[in-house]
């Protein structure tokens, strides 16, 4: 489903160069469960970015399915995005002056779906997340546990083919934690694919496959010990 090939991401600014990510290559399959591993400033989140469409390689190949999109114009890579992407942040990213309810809807308001469609969907996205008693609550009335499962039905309410999930359980106690990893695990269940980056072991083991990265390099394990 993902194929990234011997793709590098470079910053730079008038005094130094940044090289974020170093000839990576990635494969992730349809249905899977893939975790990434790294130290902060390892190149996790840049990976992430780029394979969510957020960011652009600086040179490498990258296959969406059959597409190699890496040349895509912002107004392609936007519609890809939107159609075929939720993301889960840290930080929830909840719109403050929208209720659950119209926070999970948005997604479908950018797609343009008629409000009966939007309305099923958002519907079944809550109760997905055990979140429809609070569907006219605003963030600020829910608790971090809360706020991710609205994060969770907002990724999920249009069905796409890949979910990005960014250090989900990372601002949130250990039982909200867990709760974030039962609904990732179901909705692989389902036939979701998903991409997390965590720090945390426990939630790492439970995908079907971990990547480490360091410095900007996808490493195997046993190159970690040394």
């Amino acid at each position: 489903m993902i194929r990234l090939s011997d793709v590098t991401k470079l910053y730079r600014t008038e005094e130094m160069e940044t090289r974020a990510l170093a000839g990576v290559d990635l494969n992730v399959q349809q249905g899977e469960f893939l975790s990434v591993m790294g130290p902060s400033g390892c190149g996790k989140s840049t990976l992430l970015n780029i394979i969510g469409l957020i960011d652009s390689p600086s040179s490498g190949q990258y296959y969406f399915g059959d597409e190699e999109i890496s040349g895509y114009s912002e107004t392609r890579l936007a519609q890809l995005r939107k159609g075929k992407i939720g993301f889960i942040f840290q930080s929830f990213n909840l719109i403050d002056e929208l209720n659950v309810y119209e926070n999970v809807e948005l997604p479908l308001l950018y797609q343009g779906l008629p409000k009966a469609q939007r309305r099923n969907l958002v519907r079944e996205a809550l109760e997905l997340v055990d979140m429809s008693s609070r569907a006219r609550h605003r963030p600020e009335q829910l608790s971090g546990g809360q706020q991710q499962r609205a994060a969770v039905a907002r990724a999920v309410v249009n069905d796409p083919s890949l979910i990005l999930a960014d250090e989900p359980t990372g601002n949130l106690d250990s039982k909200n934690g867990e709760e974030v990893m039962r609904m990732l695990k179901t909705l692989h269940e389902h036939g979701a694919t998903i991409l997390m980056v965590t720090h945390s072991p426990s939630h790492s083991a439970q995908a079907d496959r971990i990547v480490n990265m360091v410095d900007g390099r996808i490493v195997p394990a046993n190159e970690l010990a040394i």
